[in-house]
């Protein structure tokens, strides 16, 4: 009786000690995560009007979602505090006419692909007897267009020479990681950028141009990190 006892207080002490190091599995000042996962990419969209040759067409633009692989970095400064960089591969999203196509080629307007790097620092909320660690962050992004071309049908119909400007703008986000081990964790978040762009082009010999679009994305990632 007293040898089944004495296991059963083993065994317990065993378990509460498995509880406090699980308890303490949480960030500490100086880690350093990477984590790797599925982001997507949805615009807010909104746009001026399209001009084509000094003509006001009288629609605007829409751009489609697209989902890459997402990869953040992330230093933490303190035990509540990080510094963290978000990077992914190259999404691109089919850019299309806000309303009844004026081409008439039945096709999207075209293509364009975009890195959105961003740095934010992030404020994590739980203690380290958590698992759960949810988190606020805000900071800058800089988002940078690349092979912005026209559909082969709008291209036959006169239109050249896409570009878009460069964008620089404010980002927020809120999150959580949930803390499996010392090195493994999830996470997931919700991030909303600030991305304004220009868009200028050719229609023939004439100039054309969208003078404002606002992208403004919300960009929701589940990934999966680990802690150094």
């Amino acid at each position: 009786m007293k040898n089944a006892l004495t296991k059963t207080i083993v065994g317990a002490a065993v378990l509460v000690g498995l509880g406090f190091a699980t308890s303490a599995m949480a960030h500490e000042k100086g880690d350093f995560v990477i984590r790797g996962g599925i982001t997507n990419v949805a615009p807010n969209d909104d746009s001026s009007n399209i001009l084509a040759g000094g003509a006001d067409l009288g629609l605007g633009i829409t751009v489609d979602s697209n989902a890459q692989l997402g990869l953040n970095f992330a230093y933490f400064l303190s035990d509540n505090v990080n510094v963290e960089v978000l990077a992914a591969t190259p999404f691109t999203h089919d850019v299309n006419f806000g309303a009844s196509d004026p081409l008439g080629t039945g096709d999207a307007l075209g293509e364009v692909t975009h890195l959105p790097p961003s740095v934010t620092a992030n404020y994590y909320f739980a203690d380290a007897s958590s698992a759960f660690q949810p988190y606020v962050g805000a900071g800058l992004n800089f988002t940078i267009f690349f092979d912005e071309e026209f559909t082969s049908a709008n291209r036959a119909a006169g239109l050249s020479d896409l570009e878009l400007d460069s964008s620089f703008g404010l980002t927020a986000q809120v999150g959580a990681d949930y803390i499996i081990d010392d090195q493994w964790h999830v996470n997931a978040s919700l991030r909303w950028i600030d991305i304004d762009t220009e868009a200028s082009f050719k229609v023939g010999e004439a100039d054309g141009a969208v003078n404002d679009i606002q992208i403004d994305p919300i960009v929701f990632t589940v990934s999966v990190g680990y802690t150094f």
